[in-house]
């Protein structure tokens, strides 16, 4: 079982990008603790992050075949990008989007998201718990099979 983590814009900042609202860890010890959770739970696992939205697009669209589930902090494209939306759901793969803070929370403008509809479902709100409970998530998901 192999899942791809995808970290949107910004998200290379982690650590000094508004500590207060998105904590103090850095995207290496993001990627480091889901490293050890996928040697635990006996699953390859690829991180990758991007700011651009093509970028991000041309990874989902290629995951089809390669990885079996993934995981993606889509960031700031969660509330615009209805290009991420149709890969997703073009692949076919099951996904879990998730939050570092709970965007519900937050302005209005990201009450919305264009990728929970086509998602397995949404983890907001446990800072880098969001993550680490997103790829037990996708996991147990895959684990359980089409019929779930």
């Amino acid at each position: 079982m192999k899942v791809l983590v995808l970290h949107g814009p910004n998200l290379n900042l982690l650590g000094m990008r508004e500590p207060g609202m998105y904590g103090t860890e850095t995207l290496d010890g993001i990627n480091t603790a889901l490293a050890r959770l996928a040697k635990e739970l006996g699953v390859e696992m690829e991180c990758r992050q991007s700011n651009m939205e093509g970028e991000l697009v041309t990874w989902v669209q290629q995951a089809a075949g390669v990885f079996q589930g993934l995981v993606i902090n889509p960031a700031a494209y969660t509330h615009t990008s209805v290009a991420l939306r149709d890969a997703v759901l073009a692949v076919g793969l099951p996904v879990v989007e998730v939050h570092l803070s709970n965007v519900h929370k937050r302005e209005d403008f990201r009450q919305r998201s264009f990728l929970a509809p086509v998602a397995v479902g949404q983890i907001s709100g446990f800072g880098i718990d969001s993550y680490l409970l997103g790829f037990r998530a996708v996991v147990s998901v895959l684990q359980q099979g089409p019929d779930r």
